[in-house]
């Protein structure tokens, strides 16, 4: 089951019980709020500039209402996260391109580094957010980190990929998203794929 909340994930994690989920894959925004989303190729010029970055409160919360977490720009939160060898790499092969080269995701689970090597572009449709990941990231977090029955817990949906991801896969998820556009359009996403009658894997 899908679940999607137009709310602020502080308020309701503050309601949450402890260990509620197995596993939170999180994308908070790590820029400040007065910069402006970058104008890139495929993109929307009108985009929202970036929501304040999240704080050690934020991180006590997650950490207390799942058992497990993979955090994406992990490497900008540091002072909150605990050191470990368990860091995911997203190779993008950007070079040259006035892109990243990878991304990194910091993971509580206890596993060594572990590389997904994936170029996004062209592969995601039409961007309806200005960190929008591709499905197939998600799929692929899910297949090597969740566990099957697993609920999973995202508190910044973004533009919905790991929705799609969870209704492929068959994972419960709980997915928060502040923004009522950005809401909007991510669950007129989910069901437009919803209804092109995709068979779970």
């Amino acid at each position: 089951m899908i679940r999607l909340f137009n709310q602020d994930c502080m308020e309701a994690m503050k309601l949450m019980p402890d260990k509620a989920y197995e596993l939170a894959i999180v994308d908070p925004p790590f820029r400040e709020e007065n910069q402006p989303t970058q104008t890139m190729r495929g993109f929307n010029q009108d985009m929202k500039r970036w929501n304040k970055p999240p704080g050690a409160d934020y991180f006590n919360e997650l950490q207390r209402v799942s058992e497990n977490q993979i955090i994406h720009g992990g490497n900008y939160f540091t002072p909150f996260l605990p050191p470990n060898n368990n860091w995911i790499v997203w190779y993008k092969n950007n070079d040259g391109v006035g892109f990243s080269m990878c991304e990194l995701f910091w993971s509580s689970i206890e596993r060594n580094i572990k590389l997904f090597d994936f170029r996004p572009m062209g592969n995601n449709g039409v961007k309806i957010h200005p960190t929008q990941k591709p499905v197939r990231l998600y799929e692929w977090l899910l297949k090597n980190y969740a566990k099957p029955g697993d609920k999973i817990l995202d508190t910044h949906g973004g533009s919905g990929s790991i929705m799609i991801a969870c209704d492929i896969m068959g994972f419960d998820l709980d997915w928060y998203e502040i923004d009522a556009d950005y809401f909007q359009a991510a669950k007129e996403r989910l069901e437009r794929h919803q209804k092109q009658g995709v068979l779970e894997l």
